[in-house]
């Protein structure tokens, strides 16, 4: 059941329209990673966009729409929970709960628990019942 179907299909075709922003000379040499970095010196070709050819720079315009911020790819609203009383405040349809990294194993079980019996999508419920880890 996907919702907001709409806003990620916008979202989809604009980043199809969107450059692959690689750091600088990343195909030239195997030591400098695609990661994307700025490139700042003064008589840089790519920051000046002096010839043809060079990858674009990261910029606002890229940007994804407004009604899209936020959404997981499954159509709900991200949001962080550490406790039972954070689900309270959340609508079910619209909102998808995703538990914080701090939160131990027994309030995990609360949380899952509760957002299961209110119907919450869990994008990372990693709750296992018996002590075993295998």
């Amino acid at each position: 059941m996907t919702i907001n179907k709409e806003e990620l299909a916008l979202r989809k075709t604009i980043a199809e329209h969107r450059p692959d922003f690689v750091r600088q000379e990343s195909w030239r040499y195997v030591r400098v990673g695609l990661a994307w970095r700025k490139p700042k010196g003064i008589d840089n070709h790519q920051r000046k966009q002096k010839f043809r050819g060079r990858p674009g720079l990261v910029k606002v315009g890229y940007g994804g729409p407004k009604i899209a911020k936020g959404l997981h790819p499954s159509g709900f609203t991200d949001n962080l929970v550490h406790n039972v009383a954070d689900l309270e405040k959340l609508n079910p349809k619209t909102d998808g709960v995703r538990i914080g990294h701090g939160v131990g194993t027994k309030k995990r079980l609360e949380i899952v628990k509760k957002a299961m019996e209110k119907k919450f999508k869990v994008f990372n419920a990693r709750v296992r019942t018996s002590g075993s880890k295998s």
